[in-house]
C-alpha cells in the first residue's frame, strides 16, 4: 500500500465481523481485535488457530484491507490485499469488506483500486468462500452501472477466483513485473503447462491485462490513470455534470472545413466548387483561422454550438447513433446532444445507487486534430490513393502525440489476442479526458477491432469523448483472422459505436479501405485530411473484379470518387480539416 499512497484511512470493519467479535468476546474482555477465531462455517479443525497466527504474523485480522486514499492527489477506494494472512484467499468476512468498499465507492462517487495478492477462494470455509465472488462480481457490476472506473494492479501471485472477479474484470489492469497470474494456481496447473502463459509478462502479450509497470513506476502510473478516467480527477463524468461540462466554450480552428475556411464560400459549399471558384490556390485547404470578429463563445469552423453559461446546456451539436436527427449538411445546424444521453425517464431509480432524478452527465464533442501532412487537394482519384499510401504521410502516432499533452494505452481484447495495428487509450486534451482508438496503417486484426469496441464502451459508460483516427486498406483477411472471427469484430465495433452515448469525432488520415475503416467512422461526425481518400474497395480490386485491366485502375479510382472533396461533396464527411494556421 505505501508504494501507492502516503494517506489511508481504513474503513471500519463491516456489521457482520463487528457483530461476530461481540459475539465471542463478554463485557470487559480483550479488544476485539484480540477476540479468539473460531473454526469457520464448516467447523474445520485448526482453522481458527491458523487466523489467529495469521493475525499475530501480519497485524491485521483479515486478508484485506480497505479505506479510502488519495493517489497522486485523486481520492480513491484502495483495497490492498495481504498475502501473508492465509495467503489472501477469499473467506466470507473477505466478502463482508470488499462489498462493504464497494458500496462505500458508490456512496462517495470514488474510483476503486485493488492492489491484488491472492490464491483464491479459502478452502476452509467451502462453498461458503467461494460464494464470495458472486458477491464482489454484483458489487462491481453496480459501480460500472454508476459509470465509477475499477483499476487493478496485479501483485505476486493474482489467481483463482481473485484474478476472475477483480482482477480480470477490472477496467484497466496493471500488473507488476514477473508476478504470477492466472486462473489455475500453481499447486493445480498441469505439469507441462507453459510458465509464461501464467506470468503478469504472458497475460499482457494474451491480451488480458493492459501493462507490466515496475514497482517504482506504479504510483505515477496509477496516478496518471485515476486523473484519466475519475471525476476526481476531472476525467470521467460518473453520473454527475462532467466537469469538461463547459469545454464547448474552447472553441478549436482544428475542424475547419474547406468551405468554411474559404474566403466568400457559401453554407455548404464544397472544396472542389471552392478551388474552381479560385477561392484556395492549388486546391489547397486554407490554414484554420478564428472567424473573424467571431464572439467569446461562437461557433467556430467545426460547427460547434455556443457554449452555455449552465454546464448542463453545454454539449456540442452531434448526431444521434440512433438516428433521431440525421447529420445536417451545415454542421453548425446538426441536432443538440440530448441532456439525458441514456434516454432514461427523469427520476427513473437506478441500480447503482445514482439519485434519481440527478443531472446526467453532458459531455462535449472532441475536435477534430488538424491535418499533419500536405495542405494540397489531390487532383484525381489516384492521386488520393498514391497520397495516403506514401511512406512519409503522418500516421497515427504523430497525430496522437500532437493532440494529446500526455495519454495512457490499455492493451488487448481480453479474448486472447492483441494487435499493434491499433493505438487505443486515454489522453489529455485542453485540460480534460479524451478517448482515443487509432488506426496505424495496416490491415486491422480481429483483436484489434474487439480492443476498440472494448475503449468505445468504457468511455461511454464513464461519459468521456472518444476520437478515433482512420487509416488501414481493410481489415485482416487471411485464414487466420476469420478462425479469430474477423466477422463477429468488425460487427462488435459498428455496434458499438450504433449505441455509443458519449459523443465521438472520427479523422480520416489515409486510407479508408472499406468495412474495416468505415468500423471506426461515427456516422454524421467523421472528418477528413487533404492526404486521404475512402473507398468502398481498393481500386486495384475493383478493377480485378470488374476485369479491367492494370491501366485501368486509375479511371477506376476516378470513378469510385474517393478524394476527400468528393467524400465532402457526397455528404460523406463533416468536413476536410487543414493544417495548424501556423504551418
Amino acid at each position: 500500500m505505501a508504494v501507492v499512497t502516503d494517506d489511508f484511512s481504513e474503513f471500519a470493519a463491516p456489521e457482520a465481523e463487528r457483530a461476530e467479535w461481540s459475539a465471542a468476546s463478554a463485557p470487559g474482555a480483550e479488544p476485539a481485535a484480540m477476540v479468539p477465531y473460531d473454526n469457520g462455517p464448516l467447523g474445520w479443525d485448526g482453522y481458527g488457530s491458523a487466523r489467529q497466527r495469521a493475525r499475530e504474523r501480519t497485524g491485521e485480522s483479515e486478508s484485506v484491507v480497505c479505506g479510502t486514499a488519495r493517489v497522486a492527489g485523486v481520492e480513491t477506494v484502495l483495497v490492498s490485499f495481504e498475502f501473508g494472512f492465509l495467503g489472501g484467499s477469499l473467506g466470507e468476512r473477505t466478502g463482508d469488506r470488499l462489498v462493504s468498499a464497494w458500496d462505500r465507492a458508490r456512496e462517495l462517487r470514488l474510483p476503486v483500486v485493488s492492489l491484488i495478492a491472492t490464491g483464491g477462494s479459502r478452502m476452509q470455509e467451502g462453498m461458503r468462500a467461494l460464494t464470495q465472488l458472486q458477491r464482489v462480481a454484483g458489487r462491481s457490476a453496480l459501480n460500472r452501472a454508476a459509470r465509477l472506473p475499477q483499476i487493478a494492479v496485479l501483485r505476486d501471485p493474482t489467481t483463482g477466483g481473485g484474478w476472475a472477479t477483480l482482477g480480470a474484470g477490472a477496467d484497466v489492469v496493471l500488473a507488476l513485473p514477473g508476478a504470477q497470474v492466472g486462473f489455475a494456481g500453481s499447486r493445480v496447473r498441469p505439469a507441462d503447462a507453459d510458465p509464461y502463459a501464467y506470468s503478469a509478462e504472458g497475460q499482457v502479450a494474451a491480451g488480458q491485462a493492459d501493462a507490466v509497470v515496475p514497482p517504482d513506476e506504479v504510483r505515477t502510473v496509477l496516478g496518471r490513470w485515476l486523473r484519466l478516467l475519475s471525476p476526481g480527477g476531472d476525467g470521467a463524468a460518473a453520473g454527475v455534470v462532467s466537469p469538461y461540462g463547459a469545454a464547448a466554450a474552447d472553441v478549436s480552428p482544428r475542424a475547419a472545413t474547406a468551405a468554411d475556411a474559404t474566403a466568400g464560400a457559401t453554407t455548404g459549399a464544397t472544396a472542389g466548387q471552392d478551388v474552381a471558384a479560385g477561392a484556395a490556390a492549388a486546391g489547397a485547404v486554407p490554414a484554420a483561422t478564428e472567424p473573424a470578429g467571431a464572439a467569446p463563445g461562437a461557433a467556430g469552423p467545426a460547427g460547434a454550438a455556443p457554449a452555455a453559461t449552465d454546464p448542463t446546456e453545454a454539449a456540442l451539436a452531434s448526431t444521434d447513433p440512433a438516428g433521431v436527427a440525421p447529420a445536417a449538411t451545415n454542421p453548425t445546424e446538426a441536432a443538440p446532444a440530448s441532456a439525458n444521453p441514456a434516454g432514461a425517464a427523469p427520476g427513473a431509480a437506478d441500480p447503482a445507487g445514482v439519485v434519481p432524478g440527478a443531472a446526467l452527465p453532458v459531455t462535449a464533442d472532441a475536435p477534430p486534430p488538424y491535418a499533419l501532412g500536405t495542405a494540397e487537394l489531390p487532383a484525381s482519384g489516384w492521386e488520393a490513393v498514391r497520397s495516403a499510401r506514401d511512406a512519409r504521410r503522418p500516421r497515427a502516432v504523430a497525430y496522437l502525440e500532437a493532440y494529446f499533452d500526455w495519454r495512457e494505452e490499455i492493451s488487448g481484447d481480453r479474448c486472447g489476442g492483441t494487435d499493434s495495428g491499433i493505438r487505443c487509450g486515454f489522453g489529455r486534451h485542453d485540460g480534460r479526458t479524451v478517448a482515443f482508438a487509432a488506426q496505424c496503417g495496416t490491415a486491422v486484426r480481429p483483436a484489434g477491432f474487439r480492443t476498440a469496441a472494448r475503449l468505445i464502451r468504457l468511455a461511454d459508460r464513464l461519459g468521456i469523448p472518444v476520437l478515433t483516427l482512420i487509416d488501414t486498406p481493410g481489415a485482416a483477411n487471411d485464414a487466420a483472422a476469420e478462425r479469430a472471427g474477423a466477422g463477429a469484430a468488425i460487427a462488435d465495433v459498428f455496434a458499438a459505436l450504433a449505441s455509443v452515448r458519449t459523443p465521438v469525432t472520427s479523422l480520416l488520415i489515409g486510407e479508408g479501405g472499406s468495412g474495416g475503416a468505415l468500423a471506426l467512422a461515427a456516422p454524421g461526425r467523421l472528418w477528413a485530411t487533404p492526404d486521404s481518400y475512402f473507398s468502398v474497395i481498393a481500386p486495384e480490386a475493383a478493377a480485378a473484379i470488374l476485369k479491367r485491366d492494370a491501366d485501368a485502375v486509375r479511371d477506376t479510382a476516378d470513378q469510385l470518387r474517393i478524394r476527400p472533396q468528393d467524400l465532402l461533396e457526397l455528404g460523406l464527411i463533416q468536413g476536410i480539416v487543414p493544417p495548424p494556421a501556423s504551418q
